[in-house]
């Protein structure tokens, strides 16, 4: 991928969109909808690819931080 390309992923049952290169212009949904539908507008806007890596649906946000 290109700096500036846009990609959507799944991050843990979130769904996050990162521009490469442009850390500061991450941001994250709790649906995968919605992080495609703005992913694909944000790449519109920078004029620049849009790739979604699909990921089975887990139906649950987890931190794996979180002591137990």
């Amino acid at each position: 991928m290109a700096d500036g390309d846009v990609e959507t992923f799944d991050k843990r049952g979130q769904w996050v969109n990162r521009v490469v290169g442009e850390p500061e212009r991450s941001s994250s949904f709790s649906s995968r909808d919605e992080a495609i539908e703005a992913g694909a507008a944000l790449a519109a806007e920078l004029g620049t690819a849009h790739v979604v890596h699909d990921a089975e649906p887990t139906g649950a946000i987890t931190d794996q931080d979180t002591d137990a």
